[in-house]
């Protein structure tokens, strides 16, 4: 249940994707109430404001809708399967609304008249409602994981249409990339049947969406599964230097993709104790799980491509269909394994293609940060497109080899807690626990003890107590890196030293903000601000402004 406090800021950020707004200046007509609940339902769930106008003036409601109970009743009578809602009636601005909560839904949900309703951002980026496609159907089970595409038989196609080629490719493909070795010693009919790559149904064998992505012809899947399609693209500012589109099957796809991005990987050799060590511009690890991911995971019934496209400034994969049920920014890694088309995720694992743990993204992050490159960004994915791009940032050679000095002398590989947090330190300079949290996607807890260990380990020194702890790379890696001077600032400066370099700011510049001092004297947030407060307190400083506008000035 919202508070009239949470309301308000609601009202005010507009309609979205999960907020509705219904006038009821003259009665909401039943049909269009329930419609609007069915579309959320059937969408990200959310919630619906009655008796606010679509430009979120408060206008209140009509006395036939005065009633919680009565409206969560309506709603089940009129919705199939019934659907239970919470209505609550709020007083605002002297008006009464009421706001109901719907939850997502696990199953499609139609109006008790057969109406399906969904909600979806317009080009403009605003919300409406339109009508479920039966086409999108088999997308909002799958999102849901309640049933696996990938493993549903094509009963238009017999197994004898399938291509015995590409079994050879596959039979290559286990023996290249460490697959089930057991599948060696089978013949072709038991490994489809061990792969699931065929089903039997009538008395008759046919392939199943996963034994045609990976057996059948180029015809076939172009006739029978059009979305299939990868576009590989290299561009030189806005020059398009290759522009390759394949409506392949899966693995002779893969191959001439992974010729086209083997032939721009460019490398450089360091010296790291008695080896040279290669470091290529692009990870080709990183490349492949990133790759494999995209065609395994994307949404076959939704039309788009997978697209590979490198540019001046990195790589981006796009993939059609948005995250998986469950699956978002904030838990990419951390998240359980799970995938949209599961049949088809496992046989990649089991032909050595995938990451058998189910953790590919854990060797897409490790083959960016281990070369002191940028993390992996997905932020530009969308409820319609998983994107992913890799920067080709120059790689940091001085923070590689204390990496690989540091695995030596542990004898195992860093973890990808561990990279992250380097990696930070590396770039920022001086963290808090709370600050890895978000980057970890793991709780403040399980990240002392990480912490506790590279403090161990003498990669990490820790300043302060309690809440105002924060973190810094040590001495001793910043001498082997031969940034001493860098170790003296990020040791930090006395809180005299501290309020003399505010007060020359505010000379040079009239006033402060608490961006400035952080970036000033090295501090975290929190410790900026009780710097400024003590300054304030001590009758130093004076504060003007609130909020974001906040700035300090000299008494």
């Amino acid at each position: 249940m919202l508070t009239i406090e949470q309301i308000l800021p609601i009202i005010a950020q507009g309609e979205t994707l999960t907020v509705e707004f219904k006038s009821d200046k003259n009665r909401l007509h039943d049909k269009d109430l329930i419609e609007a609940i069915v579309g959320l339902a059937n969408t990200n769930g959310g919630y619906l404001f009655v008796g606010v106008e679509d430009d979120g003036e408060i206008t209140g409601l009509h006395k036939s809708h005065d009633n919680a109970q009565g409206l969560m009743s309506f709603v089940a009578s009129r919705t199939s399967p019934s659907i239970n809602v919470n209505a609550t009636i709020y007083t605002l601005e002297g008006f009464k609304i009421a706001v109901i909560k719907v939850l997502r839904s696990m199953s499609l949900v139609a109006t008790s008249e057969g109406l399906i309703q969904r909600r979806r951002l317009k080009a403009d980026g605003s919300p409406e409602s339109v009508p479920f496609l039966p086409h999108e159907f088999i997308q909002r089970q799958s999102s849901l994981k309640l049933i696996d595409p990938s493993a549903m038989p094509v009963l238009e196609i017999e197994a004898s249409q399938l291509d015995p080629i590409q079994r050879l490719r596959l039979r290559k493909a286990i023996n290249t990339y460490g697959g089930d070795r057991a599948l060696a010693n089978l013949d072709d009919e038991q490994l489809d049947h061990a792969l699931s790559l065929i089903v039997e149904q009538d008395g008759k064998y046919h392939p199943t969406l996963a034994g045609l992505l990976i057996l059948g012809t180029e015809e076939l899947l172009k006739r029978h599964l059009p979305s299939h399609e990868v576009a590989f693209q290299v561009l030189s500012g806005t020059d398009v230097k290759v522009n390759e589109f394949y409506k392949k099957p899966f693995l002779e796809t893969f191959e001439e993709i992974e010729l086209q991005f083997r032939a721009r990987v460019e490398e450089e050799e360091i010296q790291i104790g008695l080896f040279r060590t290669p470091i290529p511009n692009y990870s080709r690890n990183a490349f492949r799980e990133a790759f494999v991911n995209a065609l395994v995971h994307r949404d076959y019934y939704r039309l788009g491509m997978v697209q590979i496209k490198l540019d001046d400034f990195g790589l981006t994969i796009n993939s059609a269909g948005g995250f998986i049920e469950g699956v978002s920014l904030d838990n990419l890694l951390v998240t359980p394994p799970r995938s949209r088309n599961s049949l088809l995720a496992d046989i990649m694992k089991r032909i050595g293609l995938a990451e058998r743990t189910g953790r590919g993204i854990d060797r897409i992050y490790e083959g960016m940060l281990r070369y002191g490159r940028p993390a992996p960004d997905y932020s530009q994915s969308n409820s319609t497109t998983v994107s992913l791009y890799l920067s080709n940032a120059k790689a940091d050679f001085e923070f590689l080899k204390m990496i690989i000095e540091q695995e030596e002398k542990q004898g195992f590989e860093m973890p990808i807690d561990t990279l992250i947090i380097l990696s930070r330190l590396k770039d920022e300079r001086r963290l808090t626990t709370a600050d890895f949290a978000e980057s970890v996607q793991k709780s403040e807890t399980y990240i002392r003890s990480v912490l506790e260990k590279l403090t161990e380990a003498g990669l990490i020194e820790a300043h302060g107590v309690a809440k105002g702890r924060s973190y810094t790379l040590s001495q001793q890696i910043y001498q082997q890196q031969g940034e001493k001077t860098n170790y003296i600032r990020q040791m930090g400066f006395n809180q005299i030293q501290q309020e003399q370099m505010v007060r020359q700011f505010i000379e040079k510049n009239n006033l402060i903000r608490r961006a400035d001092v952080m970036d000033l004297c090295y501090l975290s947030k929190d410790q900026a601000y009780k710097l400024l407060k003590k300054m304030v307190d001590s009758n130093i400083l004076e504060s003007q402004g609130n909020g974001r506008t906040r700035f300090y000035t000299l008494v």
